[in-house]
């Protein structure tokens, strides 16, 4: 708890020279150079459409060049902290949805709202990537891409236990999951399902099927609600789908070491639930037999609501080219390139640009996390990891984690 708490003190002060120096020359600036910092999925998945965009910008703006410079999620925020330090901030910068908040109500972002005119579909934009992007009700973020979780299956496993099609209830997608099981219980390593215990947005997929949530506001503060009746009703059916399905040895596993789709190339699963673009890595062995069907509720007939995670692009307050950086930013979200990203398996930042696919069909009912300016400090204190390991271990019943989760999500959420 303590470093987590001078991780953020350490944030606060450096986020705190924005305000003085936002409207000061930072004298660092390379003259026509416009500085974009895009995560490293846009490196591997999609560099045509960061190329299009780079280059219809350059043809509009002669003598100016881009530096596209690729992050990863691990670090990026702590290299942004630093750049908002020493004023040497890119112009443009991609931030996960969940990130965006904090850094809004610190001044760390240009104000587009005037801007938003410029940018392809924005009177359509999803409404959680929007809501993101937004404080005070002014623009600081344009919506990217977006990606809901769906279900990646192996159709051969799921054929040889003679399941013929896709599951419609959560119930009938555990006894399929137990029956593939079964089938290759002598597989050593075999899960029957692959994701991790302490993957947060399998988990609270579950509680938001049953009709809870993680906080709500209250006479003005945070009050946590995991340890509500429905909340608890969610993370217990979670706890029996993972009994019922995984290994217990993932149980304080987050999903990124291994990857769930890397589990899957290796033979030792039947299925992820993850984004939609797992399918991509799931090994040239499987490409054939690899499926995706949207994960279904507790409720017959329909989707269990998953996490709409996503990206948005923003504009620091300190860069010294805010209408080029609005500019690259209207290109690189065009319609055309908007498109190319759904090709990609991504989700269009659009509901008018959505089509008929898995992952499209999946985000029709979804969740988001709580707006509120801390919520990277809960993701950062691994408050929801924790609850999740605790539970899925046996440490404490579900009540009891649930209720210090709910108590340290709604502290953390109050912090001044």
């Amino acid at each position: 708890m303590k470093l987590r708490i001078i991780g953020a003190a350490v944030l606060v002060a450096a986020l705190g020279v924005v305000a003085a120096t936002a409207s000061a020359s930072s004298g660092r600036h390379e003259a026509n150079k416009l500085t974009v910092w895009l995560q490293v999925d846009a490196q591997s998945g999609w560099p045509t459409i960061v190329a299009a965009a780079t280059q219809q910008f350059q043809q509009q703006n002669p003598g100016w060049t881009v530096d596209v410079q690729y992050q990863n999620w691990t670090d990026h925020l702590q290299k942004f902290d630093a750049t908002i330090a020493g004023n040497t901030v890119p112009d443009v910068i991609e931030m996960g949805n969940t990130e965006m908040t904090k850094y809004m109500a610190a001044g760390a972002f240009s104000d587009l709202t005037s801007a938003k005119g410029q940018f392809a579909n924005s009177g359509n934009w999803l409404a959680g990537l929007a809501k993101s992007g937004m404080y005070g009700g002014k623009v600081f973020g344009v919506p990217y891409y977006a990606g809901s979780r769906v279900i990646t299956y192996r159709t051969d496993l799921f054929a040889k236990a003679g399941i013929k099609s896709a599951p419609t209830s959560l119930a009938e997608f555990t006894s399929d999951l137990v029956k593939v099981g079964k089938l290759n219980s002598k597989v050593k390593g075999f899960s029957p399902l692959y994701v991790g215990g302490e993957d947060w947005y399998t988990a609270l997929s579950f509680v938001y099927d049953f009709g809870g949530s993680i906080a709500t506001t209250h006479g003005g503060k945070w009050v946590g609600t995991l340890d509500s009746p429905r909340s608890i009703a969610g993370l217990t059916a979670f706890k029996s789908f993972f009994d019922a399905t995984q290994s217990k040895s993932t149980a304080t596993l987050d999903g990124t070491n291994p990857y769930p789709y890397t589990v899957f190339s290796q033979g030792l699963t039947a299925a992820n639930y993850g984004p939609a673009w797992y399918s991509c890595c799931t090994g040239a062995k499987y490409k054939a037999v690899t499926a995706q069907f949207v994960m279904p509720s507790h409720t017959k007939g329909k989707p269990m609501p998953g996490f709409l995670g996503g990206s948005d692009l923003a504009v620091p307050a300190q860069s010294n080219a805010k209408s080029q950086a609005t500019q690259w930013i209207a290109d690189f979200t065009s319609t055309a390139n908007e498109q190319a990203l759904e090709q990609k398996g991504n989700i269009p930042n659009a509901t008018n640009l959505l089509g008929n696919s898995v992952n499209e069909r999946a985000a029709a009912q979804s969740w988001f996390v709580p707006q509120a300016k801390h919520w990277v400090d809960v993701e950062n204190g691994n408050i929801l990891k924790t609850m999740l390991s605790q539970i899925l271990t046996g440490h404490l019943t579900v009540k009891q984690a649930a209720t210090v989760a709910s108590q340290n999500i709604a502290q953390t959420l109050n912090e001044s």
